[in-house]
C-alpha cells in the first residue's frame, strides 16, 4: 500500500513538473525573460510539485499525512538526483545546491502532506 501511495503521489509530481516547464519554456522563447526568472521559476516548479504530491500521498494515506508527503518529497529529490546523474553522466551539482534542493523537495511535500 505504501509503495503505490509515493507512487501515484510522483507521478501526479512528474506531470506537473513537465506541464510547468514546457509552460516555463514558453515564456522564455516568447518573452526572453532573464536567467533569474528562470531559476526561480524552477524552484517553485520543485516545490509547488512536491507539495501537489504530498497532498496527493496525505489525501490517499488519511492518516500521518506529514509523513507521506514527506515521503513522496524525498522520492521526488531521489528520482531527480539519479536522473540528472544518468544523463549528464556525472556528478554536476554542487553540495549546496544538492542540500538547497532537498529541503525544497522534502518541505514541499511535507507541507502538501500537512495541507491535504
Amino acid at each position: 500500500m505504501g509503495v503505490k501511495i509515493v507512487l501515484r503521489a510522483l507521478f501526479l509530481a512528474y506531470a506537473l513538473t513537465g506541464v510547468c516547464l514546457l509552460v516555463l519554456a514558453g515564456f522564455v522563447f516568447w518573452m526572453d525573460i532573464g536567467t533569474g526568472a528562470v531559476t526561480v521559476g524552477i524552484i517553485l516548479i520543485y516545490v509547488i510539485s512536491c507539495m501537489a504530491g504530498g497532498f496527493l500521498a496525505g489525501k490517499i494515506a488519511r492518516r500521518e499525512k506529514y509523513r507521506w508527503g514527506a515521503l513522496s518529497g524525498l522520492a521526488y529529490f531521489l528520482l531527480l538526483v539519479t536522473v540528472s546523474f544518468i544523463v549528464s553522466r556525472s556528478w554536476d551539482m554542487s553540495v549546496q545546491h544538492m542540500i538547497t534542493t532537498f529541503c525544497m523537495c522534502l518541505g514541499g511535500g511535507t507541507l502538501g502532506g500537512m495541507l491535504s
